[in-house]
């Protein structure tokens, strides 16, 4: 069964891959609502996020510790009744209270092929993958726990890396999967075609 699911965003950034859920919704009948972006800091995500009428909520940070924190940040959105919270450059781990109000509910898109590069963020990561000599990376779109990246993948896809890529190309390159990766996985979840089995995502047919 299709339901509108009702979206969350959490950013620290730019909130890039928003556009492709915006778009997705607006042109592509993806069948969600973005009804809150949240952030924990004055950043550009506040501005996109007005952009497209989509409420900007921002939830200062100081003096607080991080259970603090999220119990703030969970007051701000409860009212907005979110289904599926998604963690779009969020440079914060979240801790297991917030991940509790939400069980597998809470989506992350991470910059690499998880477990490479757990922990790292954008734009350092992009430097570190590079100084590796590897071959490819790519994206990967997963559930969170209150671990480092840790949580059940939900889906990954690979991205070449050109000789003489730079971290702002490879960034580009990334950035186009993650986006794809994010829609596919929001539409899933709408679909009802998202479940966790032990540590792992299932996807019922």
């Amino acid at each position: 069964m299709i339901s509108i699911i009702r979206i969350a965003v959490l950013s620290s950034t730019r909130a890039t891959d928003m556009d492709a859920l915006v778009d997705a919704i607006r042109y592509d009948g993806l069948d969600a609502e973005i009804v809150a972006l949240a952030a924990n800091k004055n950043c550009p995500a506040l501005e996109r996020a007005r952009g497209f009428g989509i409420p900007a909520l921002f939830v200062d940070a100081k003096g607080m510790d991080k259970e603090e924190y999220d119990r703030a940040l969970y007051a701000a959105l409860e009212p907005r009744k979110p289904d599926l919270i998604v963690l779009i450059g969020y440079m914060r781990f979240l801790t297991k209270w917030f991940v509790d109000r939400f069980p597998g509910r809470i989506v992350n898109v991470h910059p690499s092929l998880l477990p490479e590069f757990a922990g790292e963020r954008d734009p350092g990561i992009y430097e570190s993958i590079l100084a590796s000599g590897k071959a490819r990376t790519g994206a990967t779109i997963h559930l969170v726990d209150e671990t480092p990246d840790g949580g059940p993948v939900i889906s990954q896809k690979e991205v070449g890396i050109a000789e003489g890529e730079t971290p702002e190309t490879l960034k580009a390159k990334v950035q186009a999967v993650e986006q794809e990766l994010l829609v596919k996985a929001v539409d899933l979840f709408s679909k009802g075609k998202v479940a966790v089995t032990g540590s792992k995502v299932v996807m019922p047919r």
